[in-house]
């Protein structure tokens, strides 16, 4: 019998862990899912007879090692931050293992000594990053195999919420980390454009954004997305004169989410003393400066952000209660971890709310003299609450690649990303199934 230890049972988990039970069932595979919150855990399994929930603090060297012994393979849903430590103990107990986040510089150099140990880590094995990689590469392939050269490539993905359950003026509400869409955009953006490098610092980040057209959905508004240069080699797009990875929301978020950039809501550097005692009120008065006889704090804000008092900007401010006199009641805590707080109260989705994931590339590319434009496009809704697209778009790659591994089907050894075709090509005929299906637009270009 194999052993499948996930660590971690939070928004992402609940789709792979229900599809590792049913394969553990079909295969003879037990399922062990450890998280700290055992209760949420023990739901999630759900006294299935192939699975079990264990407690753990993975903070706990001894605990997490024993754990990741008795297992065949690890998936871990941690926090990015803490996959080197269980990596360490994949390396040494001869565990393979496989993650959904990007893959730190820290990962990439324990790659020779998985690779000879013939351990398989695979990391960026989600939605995005995961499902964007496998799609792009198995697109970028075909287009070379019939004789295109791309000029220009352009990835764009986003975590929403359905028109139906669109109820709010942000147009958004919570469907994965919350700290992470607190915290998202920090550092400096990086593409490609005509052969130029482009640089957006994140205080300018959410006022550079673009707009992108989805078919069947209209206009979606598209910030840049972390480092977009570090794919050109890993994407086998070395000279390509244009490459874009961004982020999807819709009309009238960015635009929004800046305030809060320019006021400081969103910096984590450092703990607001006495912050539980304080009202939010007082939070933005400390931001916001001096008093200026017959202008309200609303005035001012407006006037420090360069907007009208009564524009769309504002009126999001507003009904996020930024101006009330409710006390934060978040004793010693940074401004980011009040939005953060602030915002879990706002944007949590309703038990029949559905969420959306979109996602679309878009490949430039020569074909026999003619430009010509590839649009490839994905949307998928969630269910309700509990069964979102994006717990199933983050965990069934997880689960599809760990049952390859496990029926020795993958030889990808060493520290990877889902680009080589052992990998895309039955993962993403296996998302078929669940209905993750790319429509396809290819059409020629002017000039």
């Amino acid at each position: 019998m194999s052993n499948v230890l996930i660590i971690g049972a939070g928004r992402s988990a609940t789709s792979l862990i229900q599809y590792m039970l049913d394969k553990g069932q079909q295969h003879n595979w037990f399922i062990t899912v450890a998280d700290a919150d055992v209760q949420l855990a023990e739901s999630k399994v759900n006294k299935h007879p192939q699975g079990r929930a264990v407690w753990l603090d993975v903070m706990k060297p001894n605990d997490r090692k024993e754990l990741i012994s008795r297992a065949d393979i690890v998936i871990s849903l941690l926090p990015a931050h803490l996959h080197t430590e269980v990596a360490y103990d994949c390396l040494k107990l001869h565990k393979h293992l496989i993650t959904a986040s990007y893959i730190s510089k820290e990962m990439y150099k324990l790659s020779d000594e998985a690779r000879s140990r013939e351990l398989i880590f695979m990391g960026e094995m989600g939605l995005d990053p995961g499902i964007d990689h496998m799609s792009a590469m198995q697109s970028i392939h075909a287009i070379r195999a019939k004789g295109g050269h791309i000029t220009a490539f352009r990835s764009y993905a986003g975590g929403l919420i359905a028109p139906e359950s669109d109820t709010n003026p942000w147009h958004y509400k919570f469907t994965w980390n919350p700290r992470n869409v607190v915290l998202a955009g920090q550092g400096t953006a990086q593409y490609l454009e005509n052969n130029k490098l482009r640089f957006i610092p994140y205080n300018r980040l959410f006022r550079e954004y673009h707009t992108v057209n989805v078919p069947g959905m209209g206009p979606f508004e598209a910030y840049a997305n972390r480092d977009s240069l570090w794919y050109r080699s890993i994407y086998e797009l070395n000279d390509i004169p244009s490459i874009l990875r961004g982020t999807l929301r819709y009309p009238g978020f960015c635009d929004a989410w800046n305030a809060l950039v320019q006021i400081g809501l969103t910096d984590s550097s450092f703990p607001i003393l006495d912050s539980g005692n304080i009202t939010y009120q007082e939070l933005m008065e400390a931001y916001i400066g001096k008093h200026i006889p017959g202008q309200s704090l609303k005035d001012r804000t407006a006037r420090f952000l360069g907007v009208e008092p009564l524009s769309p900007v504002m009126e999001k401010l507003e009904w996020l209660g930024l101006f009330s006199r409710k006390k934060i009641n978040l004793p010693n805590a940074s401004p980011a971890l009040i939005l953060e707080h602030l915002l879990l109260g706002k944007w949590k989705l309703s038990p029949s709310d559905k969420d959306m994931v979109v996602m679309q590339h878009e490949f430039e590319y020569l074909m026999e003299g003619q430009r010509r434009l590839l649009t490839s496009t994905m949307v998928m809704k969630g269910r309700d609450q509990q069964d979102t697209a994006m717990a199933r778009l983050v965990g069934l790659p997880l689960g599809i690649l760990a049952k390859l591994v496990l029926l020795k089907k993958v030889t990808a050894t060493g520290v990877n990303i889902p680009v080589m075709e052992e990998v895309y090509d039955p993962v993403l005929e296996e998302l078929k199934e669940y209905g993750v299906i790319f429509e396809e637009q290819d059409r020629p270009l002017a000039g």
